[in-house]
């Protein structure tokens, strides 16, 4: 959630007289450092010129956020999409006006008197009756601050904050963060399209939860407890939007949201506020009288055992047996399960619930078929009497040539003569050599047995996909994670290990990437847990966009073979690279 494009947009070189500055302004600002010259001209020169002349200065807006309004003289607000009221903020859809892009904003309100609350949504009290003032604001504002490097796949990055008390913001707004816009589709949305399968669920999750996992470890946390904080891209991948949440919640808490978004999303209820799952229009999950959570497979077919227990382990209580505590292991488990649903992929699966899609290998019995076509039959014998002609005008043409040869018409022709050297032809040299056959070349395809993702430093990015690289479909990849510095500055490099049924001499291997620049070693191991040093190079290449062929040196057969990038493209603090597939081609024989 990550990149701070400039300092804070609140707090300009030059500002109008303002009115008196709220305590969370104070301590917004007392957070920022001094911005230094060359920051300031930068600064002057991306953002509007307010006090040039002809030009008015902006001055704070009226109070309340209605579509339309802009604020900090750049970002216009769009469509209200949700809110957090135990935080006082809202979640808007918003133009950035400078960049001409969609941007995600959460505002922060202050909290009128819980009387108020029947006119103002914004203006409810949390659920201990503590309203959100401006020294919670602050609080918060502050924590997005320090949130400014984080980045992840699973996250929108943060762009600016808005402090409050500026130019542009109305009376009544505590701060404001922007964020990228993920698109795609609500919690909400995804629920009412109908159920998904589960192991689609789990695939989608674990973004979210190597999110977490990654905030935790830096001492941050995302607010995943709250249903409309997320969005669903179109690939199906979960990912937090909204940023400000409540100081008060802590890694548990996100522990608790990853629980709860996989329950909704296998489902279709919320497992925790029933006023949270009301404004995100969710349905609350019913709770017998002893208060246990119904497991999801008691509400849908076809959920594995392992997404039961992850999410009860989630939602119960913290000293419950098999509480899960952490991301961390959150991420592990669905990345099991991801695992697991790989390796059985040659299998029928269990019926879920959900429809076979067109491309789903396995189809449900009883599908309707088409209706038959009445000119089938007709087409049908067209083609096998075109298929007729065709074989008789070969088997002709095929008695001729053989005929020819046999034929003795005393002719003169030249004779053939059994063992010896070709006669020269009238008129010509002596004939040159036969051309000797090669001593191998390139056979057919190799299907690989196995994938997984080789990295013995880390955790293995995005795990949960790797198995794209071999499915035959160019249209899906695997990617690496983002890293702030090449490679071997966090760790020596990272690889993709393919295993094969039984080892196998390879002549080359076909790697399609869009990654240029990306470089690979092909590495021959014994074992798929070898370690990088004890395996034998067998090629090498630097990878262009599109598909990259490397010549492979097999010499002796090999059952597992390692793609080890050592060097990712981009640059700078932008370094990842993605492989869409990968196809192995053996040795030929003779």
């Amino acid at each position: 959630m990550s990149e701070l494009a400039s300092p804070p947009s609140g707090a300009p070189a030059q500002r109008p007289t303002p009115t008196r500055r709220t305590p969370a302004a104070e301590a917004t600002a007392a957070a920022l450092p001094p911005d230094p010259p060359t920051q300031a001209d930068t600064r002057r020169d991306l953002q509007p010129q307010r006090d040039a002349p002809g030009e008015t200065t902006t001055t704070a807006q009226p109070s309340g956020t209605i579509s339309g309004m802009l604020l900090s003289g750049r970002y216009r607000l769009r469509t209200r999409v949700g809110s957090d009221t135990a935080a006082g903020a809202e979640f808007w859809r918003a133009e950035d006006t400078m960049l001409r892009r969609d941007v995600a904003i959460t505002v922060l309100r202050r909290l009128a008197d819980p009387a108020d609350s029947a006119t103002d949504p914004a203006a409810d009290p949390t659920a201990d009756g503590e309203s959100v003032g401006t020294t919670r604001a602050g609080e918060m504002m502050v924590r997005a601050l320090r949130s400014g490097s984080f980045e992840h796949t699973g996250c929108a990055r943060l762009l600016d904050v808005l402090a409050p008390g500026s130019g542009g913001m109305p009376a009544d707004v505590l701060g404001a963060a922007v964020t990228e816009w993920v698109p795609g589709k609500s919690l909400a949305e995804v629920v009412s399209d109908g159920l998904t399968k589960p192991t689609a669920v789990a695939r989608g999750v674990a973004p979210l939860a190597a999110a977490a996992e990654a905030a935790h470890r830096r001492g941050l946390v995302l607010g995943i407890d709250h249903p409309q904080r997320v969005r669903v891209t179109p690939e199906g991948k979960v990912m937090v939007c909204f940023a400000l949440p409540r100081p008060t919640v802590t890694p548990a808490d996100d522990v608790r949201g990853l629980g709860a978004v996989l329950y909704v999303l296998l489902t279709s209820h919320w497992p925790l506020s029933g006023v949270d799952a009301a404004r995100a229009g969710l349905a609350a999950t019913e709770r017998p009288p002893s208060g246990e959570l119904p497991i999801p497979s008691l509400q849908r077919p076809g959920v594995p055992v392992e997404l039961d227990t992850l999410a009860v382990g989630t939602l119960g209580p913290p000293d419950a047996p098999g509480h899960v505590h952490t991301a961390a292991a959150v991420h592990r488990l669905l990345g099991e399960v991801i695992a697991e649903d790989d390796r059985l992929a040659l299998f029928p699966p269990e019926h879920d619930g959900v429809p076979s899609a067109p491309g789903d290998v396995w189809q449900d019995d009883g599908v309707d078929q088409a209706p038959p076509d009445p000119g089938r039959r007709r087409k049908l014998l067209t083609g096998v009497s075109v298929l007729a002609v065709a074989v008789v005008g070969v088997l002709v043409f095929l008695s001729i040539q053989f005929g020819s040869l046999l034929s003795d018409d005393g002719g003169g022709g030249p004779a053939i003569v059994v063992g010896s050297t070709p006669a020269a032809q009238p008129g010509g040299g002596e004939p040159g050599p036969a051309p000797a056959p090669a001593p191998g070349g390139v056979g057919d395809v190799v299907a690989a047995a196995g994938v997984e993702v080789y990295d013995k430093v880390g955790d293995g990015d995005n795990s949960g996909r790797v198995s794209q690289v071999i499915d035959g479909n160019g249209s899906s990849s695997w990617k690496t994670s983002r890293y702030d510095q090449p490679f071997p500055a966090l760790k020596p490099g990272i690889g993709v290990m393919v295993s094969f049924a039984s080892p196998v001499s390879l002549a080359e291997v076909s790697i399609d990437s869009p990654s240029a620049g990306t470089v690979v070693q092909v590495k021959a191991a014994e074992s798929a847990d070898d370690e990088v040093k004890d395996m034998r190079t067998i090629g090498e290449a630097t990878l262009s966009d599109g598909t990259t062929t490397v010549s492979l040196d097999a010499g002796e057969p090999a059952e597992h073979v390692l793609v080890w990038i050592t060097k990712l493209a981009g640059g700078g603090s932008d370094n990842s690279s993605q492989i869409n597939e990968l196809e192995f081609r053996r040795t030929a024989v003779g």
